[in-house]
């Protein structure tokens, strides 16, 4: 007689990052992120057992797709995970879904996080998807796992040292080049 421990099969853990989704029907899954400002969506279809998470920086709009980093905005990040259901066999009207992130992590600058937030609540509503949970906004980062085929998440806070591995997320616009004729002040 086998014992329990050896019919337990180990989780297999996939970490998504920054501008990835994944999308999986496997019991063993287990889908991992680290969000700041960033906005995780948790989506699934409950009826084909079928769930994937994606992890968005910026919101984007319509004309970010055009760009060659589209997969770090929402707006792309959203369809991608979207179309990866559907074609893993969900429907779109029993797709349901639970959001994380949007945290603002960076006093005195502008509000990102609010922003992916309001964005990902925004796309849920057009696009008729039920939001069944999740934990937005606030001043802390978070990490986040999810199974995809029972639709179970999980959530830790981090504490103050998250802030500091989230200082790339600020966006910097780098100073501009010099042209040739350009003058120099010291």
């Amino acid at each position: 007689m086998a014992s329990l421990e050896s019919a337990v099969k180990p989780e297999r853990r996939i970490h998504v990052v920054q501008g990835e989704n994944y999308v999986s029907g496997d019991d063993d899954v287990v889908l991992s992120t680290i969000l700041g400002s960033c906005v995780a969506a948790c989506m699934r279809d409950p009826v084909a057992g079928v769930g994937g998470l994606n992890h968005f920086l910026l919101p984007g709009n319509a004309d970010s797709v055009a760009t060659a980093d589209s997969t770090r905005y929402g707006v792309h990040a959203m369809e991608l995970l979207v179309n990866n259901l559907l074609k893993q066999g969900a429907r779109r009207d029993r797709l349901e879904s639970k959001l994380f992130g949007g945290a603002n992590l960076m006093r005195g600058m502008t509000d990102v996080g609010a922003m992916n937030a309001a964005f990902a609540e925004d796309f849920l509503r057009k696009e008729g998807i039920r939001n069944v949970g999740g934990s937005l906004l606030g001043e802390r980062g978070r990490r986040i796992q999810f199974w995809p085929r029972s639709g179970r998440a999980r959530q830790v806070l981090l504490g103050d040292e998250g802030r500091v591995a989230f200082e790339r997320e600020r966006i910097v616009t780098p100073p501009p080049v010099a042209t040739s004729g350009g003058l120099e002040l010291f």
